[in-house]
């Protein structure tokens, strides 16, 4: 049955023209293309297809506009400050002219707003849209991760993410990195590859000091080292034009993609605290595998046009000669770290790796410990220096790196009950130094313990006492064991068949 209501297609219109040549009749030929006999009328007059009929814009207002009256001075705000949101000067218009417009507005303005940046407002940004070929690239990018808020067994972990990113096939992986440096730059390279198992044709990174450098002409250039990575790995380097970070959109999508799917399954996980920070890291690979599931196809014309692989590893550390302080202490990259008094005054190989500070003497590692991040950090192993600290006390009260010998909040409450007990502070700081010589000759947890249990009980944490408490932490005596006899019949048992005379005890 022919309608008037709704909207008539281009076929039926056709339908219309065809069965009007048939036998012309207008009212049938609309009953059979499904339209009115008006609506029939009026495309046979036209002689148009819906399509072309475009109808004409309304111009005028159904209602009073509401902002007449002050539009010339919101133009005039808009022109002086053209990023300033429709919501924010509406909330402003109320404060100038209170009552002179309805919460309920707002939406209003925000409509004429946006209408009048389309047609008066400034010029906007291009962004063009690039062709990927399969296997033609790879692109890295440093990306901050303070949103997570990962900790690592409580403490706060601040760390960025190394993301390598196959535009075409969007294939990506990650690694954890406290600095966007080379070390950091070859680690994540270098892992991204050996997952992938082939390479693409060039790499491209944005202008970071990890791979380019300043020109005396202003421009930037690659560094030596990044550039024998590149060799080694038979890539060729490009790189982005300053202030151009656009040109490497995709891997910057791909880090807000990554960083919201890895925030999804922190929330199904429970937990944003783990382990370790290998423990972490193998975690965001595992997502980062499981996203690259979805993306096999346009993988596998990725790695079908890829040239092998390279198979050799980088080295991912930088070896330096270091000399030890009188303050038993080595400075890498403008940090500081302690390291076994023994070694004052002879030059230690120190191997910087992106996350552990190694320190080797004779072909002997004397110590292993998270790199800092930053500069100007220190950290100070009271073990090291304990046995000179308790000659010279004095020492205690002013050094500069005082805080870093309470190794936990239990010796800081300990060094405070100590305190307490005096109005010497030298009396408290000799009592605290033997705590922590006593926990450096044995064990901290022990001694610990030993220092919670007594000041749960109200009594001061003295080394006599904590170690009262440990000597009563005794062994249990080893049981008294009759000698094992052997029977060889029982392994002829096993064997299936026994031994001649056996049988009869003989």
């Amino acid at each position: 049955m022919a309608s008037g209501v709704g909207v008539v297609s281009d076929r039926q219109v056709l339908k219309l023209m065809a069965e009007l040549s048939k036998h012309n009749r207008k009212g049938l030929a609309a009953l059979r293309a499904g339209m009115a006999r008006d609506t029939a009328r009026k495309y046979l007059a036209s002689g148009e297809l819906p399509s072309s009929m475009v109808a004409a814009e309304r111009t005028y207002l159904t209602r009073e506009d509401p902002f007449a009256q002050d539009w010339a001075w919101v133009e005039s705000v808009l022109v002086d400050v053209p990023e300033l949101e429709a919501k924010a000067l509406f909330e402003h218009m109320e404060a100038l002219w209170p009552g002179r417009y309805d919460p309920g507005q707002v939406r209003t303005l925000q409509r004429r707003v946006r209408r009048w940046r389309a047609q008066h407002g400034p010029e906007l940004e291009v962004f063009f849209a690039q062709e990927h070929r399969p296997g033609e690239a790879g692109q890295t990018d440093f990306t901050s991760t303070a949103e997570l808020r990962i900790t690592i067994g409580g403490a706060l972990l601040e760390h960025l993410l190394c993301h390598f990113v196959l535009p075409y096939s969007n294939w990506q992986w990650a690694t954890v990195a406290y600095s966007e440096s080379l070390l950091g730059l070859r680690r994540g390279v270098q892992s991204a590859l050996l997952h992938l198992g082939r390479r693409p044709e060039w790499h491209q990174t944005d202008n970071s000091t990890a791979a380019t450098h300043e020109l005396a002409t202003g421009g930037r250039g690659f560094n030596e080292e990044y550039l024998a990575m590149m060799r080694h790995f038979e890539m060729k380097p490009r790189t982005i034009g300053v202030g151009e970070s656009e040109q490497n959109g995709d891997v910057e999508a791909a880090n807000g993609a990554l960083k919201r799917r890895l925030e999804q399954y922190l929330k199904l996980r429970g937990s944003r605290d783990f382990e370790t920070v290998d423990g972490y890291e193998t975690w965001v690979q595992s997502k980062c595998d499981a996203a690259n599931v979805g993306r096999c196809k346009r993988v596998t014309q990725e790695l079908a046009v890829m040239a092998e692989l390279n198979p050799a590893r980088l080295c991912e550390h930088v070896d330096l000669d270091v000399p030890v302080t009188t303050w038993s202490t080595v400075r890498v990259k403008d940090n500081v770290y302690s390291v076994p008094s023994r070694l004052i005054g002879k030059t230690v190989r120190v191997r910087l790796t992106e996350r552990h500070v190694e320190v080797w003497f004779a072909g002997r590692q004397e110590l292993k410990t998270e790199r800092l991040v930053g500069r100007s950090g220190h950290r100070i192993d009271y073990r090291h220096i304990i046995w000179s600290l308790v000659r010279k006390p004095g020492a205690f009260a002013r050094w500069r790196y005082r805080e870093d010998l309470f190794p936990t909040l239990v010796f800081r409450r300990a060094y405070d009950a100590l305190r307490a007990q005096t109005e010497r502070e030298s009396v408290a700081d000799v009592a605290y130094l033997r705590l922590l010589h006593l926990a450096a000759s044995t064990l901290q947890v022990d001694v610990e313990a030993g220092i919670e249990l007594l000041l749960a009980q109200g009594q001061e944490p003295t080394t006599e006492r904590v170690k009262l408490l440990m000597g009563k932490d005794k062994l249990p005596a080893a049981p008294d064991l009759p000698a094992l006899v052997v029977d060889l019949r029982e392994y002829d048992a096993l064997l299936g068949r026994g031994l001649p005379g056996l049988e009869t005890g003989t």
